[in-house]
């Protein structure tokens, strides 16, 4: 009796372990928590925003147990590529660069470019109006990235460490303008801090692809893409969307 017992366990064991060997895993998710609406950390140390809520989203889809690991900007994928976490949710561009660095899956928003400045300033957006003028842009993003490529020799290009550090320069007239995902930008300039400033002119760059990052090669992508597909088609996504922005990003 002892002994079959026992076989049942195994077998018990063994099942449990075929059916939900995944089913179990822990994960990590990396994110910045310095860009928000999109990844912040509030008042009470915890880490949000619409990244974290659609990672937390897809880990509830695998049936994965997600902690939520912060890093600078700058470091991020060197984070992800030394295994400090498994997959990197944190409102990153798909570009032909970090693609030899990282994989990434289907994109789960896209963004555009728009340039911010004074209410009261006279701001167009062609590169005559702009000559001479100081622009702020979050380093190693695809703002700083178009202002070097489009501008350079135009405008004088400050970069910062943060997006929020750009504001503050913004604020306080050390910059003439900001160039800046629009989502982003639209999110600042609601707030107090922002309140006498608004777009300038059309986007600049309108087919900006935001992916998840997983290392080379790693199965996990795929599950996150079918993850993703998952919480699209159940209204997850919208309802995360919703509670942050009020017009569709997908």
């Amino acid at each position: 009796m002892h002994s079959y017992k026992k076989i049942l366990l195994a077998a018990a064991a063994t099942l449990a372990f075929g059916t939900s060997a995944v089913a179990a895993d822990k994960l990590k998710i990396g994110t910045e928590g310095a860009y928000p609406p999109f990844n912040l950390i509030d008042a009470s140390g915890q880490v949000g925003g619409f990244d974290v809520e659609i990672g937390q989203a897809l880990c509830a889809k695998m049936k994965a147990e997600c902690e939520v690991v912060t890093s600078d900007w700058d470091g991020i994928i060197p984070a992800l590529n030394a295994k400090k976490f498994d997959f990197l949710i944190a409102s990153m561009s798909i570009t032909e660069e970090r693609q030899q660095a990282v994989d990434f899956t289907n994109p789960y928003y896209t963004n555009k470019l728009q340039f911010i400045a004074p209410k009261s300033a006279d701001f167009k957006t062609d590169k005559d109006s702009l000559k001479g003028k100081v622009i702020g842009a979050q380093r190693a993003t695809i703002a700083g990235t178009w202002l070097e490529d489009n501008m350079d020799g135009v405008v004088d290009v400050k970069l910062y460490d943060t997006q929020e550090n750009a504001y503050l320069d913004l604020a306080s007239g050390r910059v003439d303008g900001v160039l800046a995902d629009t989502f982003v930008n639209w999110e600042w300039l609601k707030s107090d801090a922002g309140k006498d400033f608004e777009f300038k002119g059309d986007p600049v760059f309108d087919n900006d692809k935001i992916g998840i990052a997983v290392r080379k090669g790693d199965a996990l992508r795929e599950r996150l893409n079918k993850a993703l597909a998952e919480i699209v088609a159940d209204g997850t996504y919208k309802k995360i969307n919703d509670k942050y922005f009020p017009f569709s990003i997908y």
